[in-house]
């Protein structure tokens, strides 16, 4: 699977694109400025983007009108087209996001139940009781998300659904060669769906990759051969900011050997989680970071560590961003170009080391040295063996071990690196060692 192997870049197209937050009804060809960040993105190395919602939608894109037609505020199926094909010219794959779990009111089907009540052939896509009312006095009860009933619920239980839906799915591989599918609140979708699903999607492209959003569980329960390749590691997205914030390198050390560490009971080891620092549901790393020196660290440790690599748009150039109560725009902004900055180019090396290191992709996991402020790992395959080293401390810490031996190099300097046992951490730094 090339997800395994690759980083992906995530952007929220809506906010990206600075299209109007509701639905104006105006087709502007926004999603084209795309092209000009193509090449960015491969000088980057980023091998895959990962859109936010990009469908004809009410308001925020998670409350779909049509699955087969781009939004206005973005353009058209012409202009997207055109977005996939430059991307995939310069080595960038593309993943969508695939919400199934729910559509907006203004959904076609969901229309023609308003319309016609019981009479509707498509009152049974939907989770409805016409001995109900609801909150928009629609004279029947359905269910939404999580009680956001702007968020009408399909009946995945209901094989004229699932069909439909497979259909649209067809359709994108069909109109523009993506590569894979983001499952929007995959915690919540039916398991026979997400069967179906992954079938439907290896016949048609053998590597099609799959990727859950899941914010807690047991991630087995959808991560398998059935189901999906891969999905969201929140566990470790609060371990990474929340270790350096508490300067607790034991609480990230922790969550990494539990997942993926070498005893029996280790729980996820030979999987690809999505690992990430920030996305466009959270407050951005560079404003929840109590210590911006912190910041270069924690991407040192998202690309060192097993999973699969995200970054957020914007945060490598270090953008800050809070999540406010009632909504989320201050975290899903438009840059008119990117603003790359000497984060930006750490990051880029970073990106270099781990893409180009099967060890640092596949490679097992195993804690050599940890203390509060220091912790280094060994990720290790057949052929190769890498530590990754960082220290999260404002002095230099020498570390001591028995396997901290030979001759290693730093990948992210060059430097060659004489180990004796030990071995010579400088103040908030991160080492690449082969």
């Amino acid at each position: 699977m090339w997800a395994y192997e690759g980083i992906f870049y995530q952007i929220y197209p809506i906010g990206f694109c600075g299209a109007p937050t509701a639905n104006d009804g105006k087709t502007v060809s926004r999603i084209l400025k795309l092209k000009d960040w193509s090449s960015y993105l491969e000088s980057l190395g980023i091998s895959s983007i990962l859109l936010n919602p990009i469908f004809e939608s009410d308001n925020h894109g998670y409350d779909t009108r049509d699955y087969k037609k781009i939004d206005c505020r973005l353009g058209t199926n012409k202009d997207f087209a055109e977005v996939c094909k430059d991307l995939h010219t310069h080595n960038v794959k593309i993943v969508l996001d695939g919400v199934f779990n729910h559509v907006g009111r203004g959904f076609w089907a969901f229309k023609d139940v308003l319309e016609k009540k019981w009479d509707s052939p498509y009152k049974d896509w939907f989770c409805i009781n016409f001995d109900g009312n609801s909150c928009y006095n629609d004279g029947f009860w359905y269910e939404g998300w999580e009680g956001h009933f702007e968020l009408v619920k399909l009946n995945l239980a209901n094989p004229a659904v699932v069909d439909y839906l497979l259909e649209c799915v067809k359709g994108w591989i069909d109109e523009f060669d993506i590569d894979g599918l983001r499952l929007d609140v995959a915690y919540c979708l039916d398991r026979n769906f997400m069967k179906r699903l992954r079938s439907f999607c290896q016949e048609l492209k053998p590597d099609f990759a799959l990727i859950g959003e899941v914010l807690f569980g047991d991630y087995n329960q959808i991560v398998n051969d059935e189901m999906l390749h891969s999905c969201t590691n929140y566990e470790c997205y609060k371990g990474i900011y929340s270790s350096f914030n508490s300067m607790n390198m034991f609480e990230i050390a922790h969550s990494l050997n539990r997942q993926y560490g070498p005893e029996q009971w280790c729980i996820y080891r030979g999987k690809h989680l999505m690992s990430f620092v920030d996305n466009h549901d959270v407050t951005r790393i560079a404003s929840i970071l109590t210590n911006k020196n912190h910041l270069p660290l924690t991407y040192g440790l998202l690309l060192g560590m097993p999973g699969v690599p995200c970054i957020y748009y914007g945060s490598e150039w270090g953008e800050e961003g809070v999540k406010a109560p009632d909504n989320d725009y201050a975290l899903r902004p438009c840059f008119d170009a990117p603003k790359p900055n000497a984060l930006t180019e750490q990051i880029k090396k970073m990106i270099h080391v781990r893409t180009g290191s099967n060890a640092l992709c596949h490679g097992s996991y195993r804690n050599v040295v940890l203390t509060n402020h220091q912790l280094i790992f060994e990720r290790k395959t057949d052929d190769e063996r890498m530590l990754v080293a960082i220290n999260a401390s404002d002095t230099p810490f020498t570390a001591h071990n028995g396997e901290l031996g030979g001759t290693m190099t730093d990948l992210l300097t060059g430097n060659e690196i004489q180990m004796n046992g030990q071995l010579e951490m400088p103040p908030y730094s991160v080492q690449y060692l082969k």
